[in-house]
């Protein structure tokens, strides 16, 4: 049997921490779990529990959200001393393009950066740019710290690795700009007023009431399609996939080429300007 209580919840945030897992992944892990203990009374007997679960999950969520819940599930199982329990993921078939509807526009980014320019909310249009002219991960915004504009790159520390993430000139001037109106002398740039960093829940309900008043789908504006938009970006300028991976952090080009998938809207037009039909 495996008990999934307080107790052993905290021993595996513990446990992740070790891993070095960053702090939003170890809530998401944990999120899923508490998920799974409400939904098992806590206690796990035999492996058709994790089997019924997962099937309700599949009612539930999109099969890509279904498989990251099923990783946080089978990190637990093997923690606990149960890899045979682990449970299979979800074979997606891959698209070759990106879903329009999701798709943030470079016109729309500027529309985002202009409305919170016209709402004198310039801490969001630094942010919003930073995410976008770096390829930066929202979780990796702490390090963009005063230092690091002066210098022109963050330094990322992760899992037991560290990567430099290069920050642009014009962008290094505006953060210290805004750093010296705002008397941030040291630390992150991005805080909140008590100077704390700001974190992910902050960022995502700015940016989501951010894309109300500029009119852009809120279905669009979220801090991972910025990277997405950088990612399409530098791929269409430069085609060098293998060191977009490295700017991103990928650890598989096979992850990037999901950043710089063509929308369908796209692909069709190169598809009908294919001179082969006579």
């Amino acid at each position: 049997m495996i008990t999934i209580g307080a107790a052993q919840l905290d021993a595996y945030r513990r446990h992740l921490a070790e891993r070095e897992r960053s702090t939003a992944t170890a809530a998401k892990y944990l999120r899923v779990l508490e998920r799974l203990a409400a939904w098992s009374g806590g206690e796990l007997r035999e492996r058709g529990q994790l089997v019924a679960f997962k099937s309700r999950l599949q009612r539930d969520f999109a099969p890509a959200t279904v498989n990251a819940m099923l990783a946080a599930v089978n990190g637990y199982l093997r923690w606990a001393g149960a890899p045979e329990w682990t449970l299979g993921f979800l074979r997606i078939q891959r698209r070759d393009f990106s879903r329009e509807e999701r798709e943030l526009t470079r016109r729309e980014y500027e529309k985002l950066v202009a409305t919170a320019e016209k709402s004198a909310d310039r801490r969001l249009s630094l942010l919003v740019q930073t995410v976008c002219a770096t390829g930066i991960r929202v979780s990796e915004l702490a390090s963009v710290t005063v230092a690091a504009a002066r210098q022109g790159r963050a330094e990322v520390r992760s899992k037991g690795k560290i990567r430099l993430i290069l920050l642009p000139k014009r962008l290094c001037a505006a953060l210290l700009g805004w750093c010296k109106a705002r008397g941030i002398r040291r630390g992150p740039v991005f805080v909140t007023s008590t100077g704390h960093p700001l974190d992910r829940s902050n960022i995502w309900r700015m940016m989501k009431a951010l894309a109300a008043r500029a009119g852009v789908s809120p279905a669009k504006v979220f801090p991972h399609n910025l990277r997405h938009l950088f990612a399409r970006t530098y791929y269409k300028m430069y085609r060098d996939i293998v060191r977009l991976a490295d700017i991103l952090g990928h650890s598989s080009v096979e992850t990037t080429r999901i950043y710089t998938a063509h929308s369908y809207r796209e692909q069709r037009r190169q598809m009908d300007a294919m001179p082969l039909l006579l």
